[in-house]
C-alpha cells in the first residue's frame, strides 16, 4: 500500500460522507452503519500507517510522502506520514469509532448528522497528514464549519448561541492563521512545509515579515485551541452541544489544532526561530502559564460538570503551549503524550457525564450526590479518568505532565514547572470534589431517573432529522446494563458503558507506552532538534 494510505485516510471519510445523505432518500437510518463501517476502515488504515512508520517495519526512513496527482513540491501538495502524524491519525480514528458506539442509542440519529460526522473525521485527518500550509487552512475550515453545525444540532437557543460564538471566534482564528501563512508565503515564495523551512533559514528568522507570520499563526491557533484569554467559545460550545458531539470535539478538535501548531513551530519555523527570538519564546511561556493557572481556577469555580471539564481543557492545553515554547525535546515529548492522553481522558469524562445526564438529569456537581451507588461503573470510570487528569500514577496524565515539567527544569524554566505543580493541585481539588460528591454525599430527595420517553431529548434533538429519522430519542431502557442500588435496572445502554470503561482504562494502560512512543517519535524529534 505504501504512501497510498495517506490520501486514502482522508478521501475515504470525505467521500463516504455523501452516502448517508443519498441513502437517506430510501433508508431512514442508513447513517450509523455507513459511519461505523467507514470509521472502522479508517482505523485499520491508521493502524497500518502507524506500523509502516514505526521502527519495527521495513520502511527505512520511517516517513511516507505522497505527492497528490504526481506534482512534486513546491508546486504540488504533499501528504506526510511520520511517527507524529501517525499517532494523531490513530487517535482520531479510535475516538471516532468509540464515539459512534457511544452515540448509537442516543444520537443525534439523522443521516445528515452522520454525514457531518464523517466530514469532521476527514477534515481532522487532513490536518494531521498535510504537508502544505494552505491545504492545512482548507482542512481547518472544514473542521470548523462542520463543528459549528454539529454543535447547533441540539435544537435549542443555547446550542445556537454556542455554535454562533464558536463560529465568530473560530473564523477569526482561521483568518489570522491565513494572514500569517500569507506573510510566510511573501517571505519565502512557497507553501510546502519542507521548502518553507529551508527558505526561512535563508530569509532570516529575525526578519519582521517572518516574525509577523509566526505571530499571526500562533494567535490564530491559540483561538482554535482555546488558550486563555481566547478561550471563551469553548465552555459554551462544550456545554450546549449534544453529549455525543461534545465527546468528539473535546477529544479531537483542539487536540488536532495543537498538533498543527507543533508541526508548524518545529517543522517549518524550527528551533532556530525560537533561539533567534527569545522575546517570542518568553511571551509564549507567559501566556501558557497564565492559561494553565486561570483555566484551573475557572474549572474550580464551576458547578456545571461540562463547564468544569471545558475550563480544565484551557489549563491542559496551556501545558501543551508551554511545551512548545520551551524548545525542549523532553517537553515536546511530554506534549505529544499529553495530547493523546488528554484526548482519551476528555472523551471518557464527557461520555460519563452524558450517561449520568441522560439517565438522571444530572448536569451539576451537586446532582452527582450519591450516584456512585446507582451507577458504580460509570462513577468508577469517571473517578479513574479524573485522577489520570490530575496526573496520579500510573496514568498517561502522569507521563505528560512529568515530561513537560522535566523539560522546563532542563531549560531552567522553574516557573513553568511551578505553574504545572500548582495546576495539578487545583485539578486535584475539583476532581476530588467530584469524587467526594459521587461517593460520599447523600443524593437529593428529588433525584429521579428520566423516563424512557424523555431520554436525552433536551440534549440531542437534531433539527436536521427531516430525512425520516426520529432525531436522537432512541430508548435505552430495554438495553439495561446492570442492577443498581435497590434492585432497579440501570437505564444505561451496555455499549455506552463498555466504551467508557475501555477509554478510562486506556488512560491507565498508556502509562506503559512511553518507550514504544519514544521509539516511534525519535526520528521526528531527531529532525526537529537536529
Amino acid at each position: 500500500m505504501s504512501d497510498a494510505v495517506l490520501p486514502l485516510l482522508i478521501a475515504v471519510p470525505l467521500l463516504a460522507a455523501t452516502i448517508p445523505l443519498l441513502a437517506g432518500l430510501w433508508f431512514d437510518r442508513a447513517g450509523w452503519p455507513v459511519a461505523m463501517g467507514t470509521s472502522l476502515l479508517v482505523a485499520s488504515l491508521a493502524g497500518w500507517l502507524t506500523w509502516a512508520v514505526s521502527p519495527w517495519s521495513a520502511t527505512e526512513s520511517q516517513r511516507l510522502v505522497h505527492e497528490l496527482a504526481g506534482y512534486p513540491a513546491p508546486y504540488g501538495i504533499e501528504l506526510v506520514g511520520d511517527g507524529l502524524s501517525a499517532v494523531l491519525a490513530l487517535l482520531i480514528s479510535v475516538v471516532a469509532v468509540a464515539v459512534l458506539i457511544y452515540g448509537r442509542t442516543t444520537g443525534p440519529q439523522s443521516n445528515a448528522f452522520y454525514s457531518g460526522y464523517l466530514l469532521l473525521t476527514g477534515g481532522l485527518l487532513g490536518m494531521a497528514l498535510t504537508g502544505d500550509l494552505f491545504n492545512l487552512f482548507v482542512f481547518l475550515e472544514i473542521v470548523g464549519l462542520v463543528s459549528y453545525a454539529l454543535i447547533a444540532s441540539n435544537d435549542d437557543g443555547l446550542a445556537a448561541y454556542g455554535a454562533l460564538k464558536y463560529l465568530f471566534l473560530g473564523t477569526t482564528g482561521a483568518s489570522l492563521y491565513l494572514i500569517g501563512v500569507g506573510y510566510a508565503f511573501v517571505a519565502t515564495g512557497t507553501l510546502n512545509m519542507g521548502d518553507m523551512a529551508a527558505e526561512l533559514a535563508t530569509v532570516g528568522y529575525g526578519d519582521p515579515l517572518v516574525q509577523a507570520a509566526f505571530g499571526f499563526i500562533l494567535v490564530g491557533f491559540m483561538l482554535k485551541i482555546a488558550i486563555f484569554p481566547l478561550h471563551t467559545w469553548q465552555p459554551d460550545a462544550y456545554t450546549y452541544a449534544p453529549d455525543t458531539v461534545t465527546a468528539y470535539i473535546s477529544a479531537l478538535v483542539s487536540t488536532t489544532a495543537a498538533y498543527a501548531l507543533i508541526r508548524i513551530a518545529y517543522d517549518v519555523f524550527t528551533v532556530d526561530f525560537f533561539a533567534a527570538n527569545p522575546l517570542i519564546t518568553d511571551a509564549v511561556l507567559l501566556v501558557a502559564s497564565i492559561s494553565i493557572v486561570v483555566g484551573s481556577l475557572l474549572a474550580l469555580l464551576q458547578t456545571e460538570i461540562k463547564r468544569v471539564f471545558a475550563y480544565s481543557s484551557v489549563a491542559q492545553f496551556g501545558m501543551i503551549l508551554a511545551a512548545i515554547g520551551l524548545n525542549s525535546e523532553t517537553a515536546l515529548f511530554g506534549a505529544v503524550i499529553h495530547l493523546v492522553g488528554h484526548g482519551l481522558m476528555k472523551a471518557a469524562l464527557f461520555m460519563g457525564a452524558g450517561i449520568l445526564s441522560t439517565a438522571y438529569n444530572a448536569t451539576t456537581i451537586s446532582d452527582y450526590a450519591g450516584l456512585a451507588k446507582r451507577e458504580p461503573i460509570t462513577s468508577g470510570m469517571m473517578a479513574i479518568t479524573g485522577l489520570a487528569l490530575v496526573g496520579i500514577p500510573p496514568s498517561v496524565g502522569t507521563l505528560g505532565k512529568w515530561f513537560i515539567a522535566l523539560g522546563a527544569i532542563e531549560e531552567g524554566s522553574w516557573s513553568v514547572a511551578a505553574v504545572i505543580f500548582v495546576s495539578t493541585l487545583l485539578t486535584l481539588t475539583y476532581v476530588g470534589r467530584l469524587i467526594e460528591t459521587l461517593y460520599f454525599n447523600q443524593p437529593a430527595d428529588n433525584m429521579a431517573e428520566k423516563t424512557t420517553t424523555s431520554t436525552d431529548t433536551d440534549d440531542t434533538t437534531d433539527p436536521v432529522a427531516d430525512d425520516g429519522s426520529a432525531g436522537d430519542n432512541d430508548s435505552v431502557a430495554d438495553d439495561s446494563s446492570m442492577v443498581a442500588d435497590g434492585g432497579a435496572a440501570s437505564p444505561v445502554a451496555t455499549e455506552r458503558l463498555i466504551v467508557v470503561v475501555i477509554l478510562a482504562l486506556s488512560t491507565v494502560a498508556l502509562f506503559a507506552a512511553a518507550d514504544p512512543l519514544n521509539a516511534l517519535l525519535d526520528p521526528v524529534f531527531g529532525r526537529f532538534f537536529a
